[in-house]
């Protein structure tokens, strides 16, 4: 479970840092576009969710 929640977190940031990196090296146009803002805000809070779950998940003992 660990595994998955640090992937999809790392996943969900890596795509709000790429709309991010897209607004600012294409046009800032695109900051206006509801559905582009909406989506990045998104993905910041699947990331953060993600994250701020990975410390209640606890480990499975060896043996298990």
């Amino acid at each position: 479970m660990r595994a998955y929640l640090i992937s999809t977190g790392v996943l969900f940031a890596l795509v709000a840092l790429a709309h991010v990196w897209r607004v600012i090296a294409e046009s800032p146009a695109l900051a206006t576009d509801p559905w582009f803002v909406l989506l990045t805000i998104l993905s910041v809070a699947m990331s953060a969710w993600a994250f701020r779950l990975l410390p209640t998940v606890h480990r499975r003992a060896k043996g298990d």
